[in-house]
């Protein structure tokens, strides 16, 4: 592996000009990625067209549904009870003429989060407009934006003449919203490089460190009995309701922890425990037998998270304890979506410096490092592949809620980053 080019300013203004000039085709085709109804389960359309525009690309193409034995026994894996078989991951991958730079991972993911409730959007979520420097619609910032960026940034390149003078591994996958196995399943079918870009919504910001994230679901059985004599029964709900009070002390306690890691430490509350969702009971004149509720919680970087999961299950069991009905009917803990660790990008790497003066060649500014709340993938890259994952991306608005837009001219600015990057960190050479 030789050194990357030294860019001269012409060609970085041409590289960057090259952006600006496709800039129309490629926020079109956001707007054609963001028609595709993504949520978890419904992936699949959105895959067979990205695989197709990169097979047109010149890529050499794989694509694969998610197969839970191949990952199970792998310590990032999440647990899942969800069909797998239309969790589709798509790769195209560059490879030179001559391998002379460092290889690259462009990771982006295909799934959204559902939209809720449609007359609550200002305009349908899966139906994407502009209002001036706005792109609306669900995913449109997390990350559609991002998926389109890495792939516009090599027709850049593309357009002057260029191609990347390593391999370039180009990949969507699924499952970052749930679980991270779609990015783990790409690993374990044999995707390495020597760095990975992420083109998350970052606000134009690159990610320091993040934290883990845990879902699990707690299921409570009550004594249903009729309404008439409830004082005779046990109410799920209640005692539902119960637990989720308590759950504030466990995110109390857990907060506390924050003077232990310094990049956490100045947050008002890096740990924040959500009940995500519940359901219970059949009949209103019945006294419910059962009720679940689904959490969301955190770690911070270098917690087990098989760890975490046991201080979970401590915690309900201990409450549960002090509660006259659940003492003797306790709860049982499921988990069941996010088993993933924490991680923090090792400063100073060759890969961020790069990026770091790509950044400022675009933005005329230094780029910032921040600590990331939300769950990334790039714990895969960092934690399992030892190599520097770069989650760096637009401005966006809204993510998760109502009225999801991304920053049209952040977008511009972040794909002619990531341009400039790719020609530095892997080289070029003409086609």
């Amino acid at each position: 592996m030789t050194d990357t080019v030294t860019l001269d300013s012409g060609l970085q203004k041409s590289i960057i000009g090259a952006v600006n000039a496709n800039m129309e085709k490629q926020i079109a085709f956001t707007q054609e990625l963001v028609r595709f109804p993504s949520v978890r389960g419904r992936e699949k359309s959105a895959q067979d067209f990205l695989y197709q525009q990169m097979a047109d690309r010149g890529l050499s193409m794989d694509r694969w549904a998610l197969e839970i034995s191949d990952i199970e026994s792998h310590p990032g894996f999440s647990p899942v009870s969800v069909d797998y078989n239309n969790a589709i991951n798509v790769v195209g991958t560059h490879r030179p003429e001559k391998e002379q730079g460092r290889s690259l991972i462009l990771n982006g993911h295909i799934d959204v989060v559902p939209v809720g409730p449609l007359d609550m959007w200002a305009s349908p979520p899966f139906e994407p407009g502009i209002e001036g420097d706005w792109l609306y619609g669900r995913g449109a910032g997390d990350m559609k934006a991002g998926v389109a960026a890495n792939i516009f940034a090599l027709d850049a390149l593309r357009n002057l003449g260029y191609q990347p003078a390593s391999t370039v591994h180009l990949q969507s996958v699924t499952e970052e919203e749930c679980t991270g196995n779609g990015a783990l399943s790409a690993l374990a079918r044999g995707y390495h490089a020597d760095a990975a870009i992420i083109p998350e919504p970052m606000n134009n910001a690159l990610v320091r460190t993040n934290v883990g994230v845990i879902w699990f679901r707690v299921h409570v059985k009550g004594r249903p009995v009729h309404v008439a004599a409830a004082s005779s029964g046990a109410n799920a709900i209640d005692a539902a309701m119960y637990l989720i009070t308590t759950l504030k002390e466990f995110e109390a306690q857990r907060n506390s922890r924050k003077t232990d890691y310094p990049h956490f430490v100045d947050l008002q509350k890096p740990i924040n425990v959500n009940v995500g969702k519940i359901e219970g009971g059949d009949w209103a004149s019945t006294v419910p037998a059962w009720c679940s509720f689904d959490v969301r919680t955190a770690l911070y970087p270098g917690e087990d998270a098989h760890d975490g999961a046991r201080e979970i299950e401590d915690f309900i069991r201990k409450a549960s304890g002090n509660h006259p009905f659940l003492s003797n009917n306790p709860p049982e803990v499921e988990f069941n979506g996010f088993m993933a660790e924490g991680y923090e990008l090792q400063d100073g790497t060759q890969a961020e410096l790069m990026l770091r003066e790509a950044h400022k060649s675009v933005f005329q500014n230094d780029l910032n490092a921040v600590t990331s709340l939300a769950y990334l993938d790039g714990r895969v890259f960092v934690l399992y592949d030892d190599i520097p994952c770069l989650v760096y991306g637009p401005m966006a608005e809204n993510i998760h809620g109502f009225d999801e837009r991304v920053s049209i001219t952040s977008v511009e600015k972040v794909t002619a980053t990531i341009a400039l990057y790719i020609a530095m960190w892997c080289g070029l050479e003409k086609i």
